[in-house]
């Protein structure tokens, strides 16, 4: 992050946000990213990720958006994607809800991999709201200024997009995605997808379909949800 010609970022998305890595709390949190890799802590995603989601999905490609909190803080597990893993990573809990309600609601079999690269690659923007996090230690990034950054993107997408569906599962993705304009945008809320919680109303959502009937009343061709 030392300079904006080394951020792997879609060009679309850094004329939009470049103006970030100029201000205060971004040079802020370069420092204390820097600080922590030098005192020796494991930082996830690798460096080359922490853009993934942005560099995936173009701002003029963005159908819809789904908001996580931090990357998994597992070894081989984060790799820039919002509820993702690599191919060959066991599939983590909340992930394996997601595909249950697709499976329900669409008809679509589960896969066998937890990588969501190819939503990201179908317009899908696939957000974390911190986009780093230290090995073994859940939400060691909150509170450092990425918040702030991702807001600049939900905004983004917010005023320079029309016909995007939100997906905001959980309280924290729907404080984000609270200013998001309703005349423009559909914004769909359920519980997190958590183990914990999916039986309070993720389960039976059906947000899948929800998006893609809205999309197509729209104009705009659907998501292939598939995998």
């Amino acid at each position: 992050m030392s300079e904006e010609q080394s951020i792997k970022l879609h060009p679309e998305w850094l004329e939009v946000l470049g103006g970030e890595f100029d201000k205060d709390y971004m040079k802020q949190l370069r420092a204390f990213l820097l600080e922590r890799s030098r005192a020796g802590t494991t930082i996830y995603p690798p460096g080359k990720c922490i853009f993934n989601a942005l560099d995936s999905t173009p701002l003029s490609n963005v159908k819809a958006v789904i908001l996580g909190q931090d990357p998994y803080h597992g070894p081989g597990q984060a790799h820039g994607l919002c509820f993702s893993v690599k191919e060959g990573v066991r599939i983590p809990p909340s992930l394996v809800n997601v595909y249950k309600e697709i499976e329900s609601d669409l008809g679509v079999s589960m896969p066998a991999h937890g990588c969501l690269q190819a939503w990201a690659e179908r317009g899908v923007l696939l957000l974390n709201a911190v986009l780093t996090v230290e090995r073994g230690n859940a939400g060691a990034h909150r509170g450092k200024g990425w918040e702030q950054f991702t807001d600049a993107v939900v905004e983004a997408v917010n005023t320079r997009r029309d016909n995007v569906v939100l997906l905001l599962w959980g309280s924290h993705a729907q404080r984000k995605g609270a200013g998001i304009d309703t005349q423009r945008h559909l914004v769909l809320k359920a519980p997190h997808p958590s183990p914990l919680s999916a039986h309070r109303g993720f389960l039976g959502c059906r947000h899948f379909s929800k998006a893609n009937d809205w999309l197509e009343s729209r104009g705009v061709e659907p998501i292939d949800w598939r995998l």
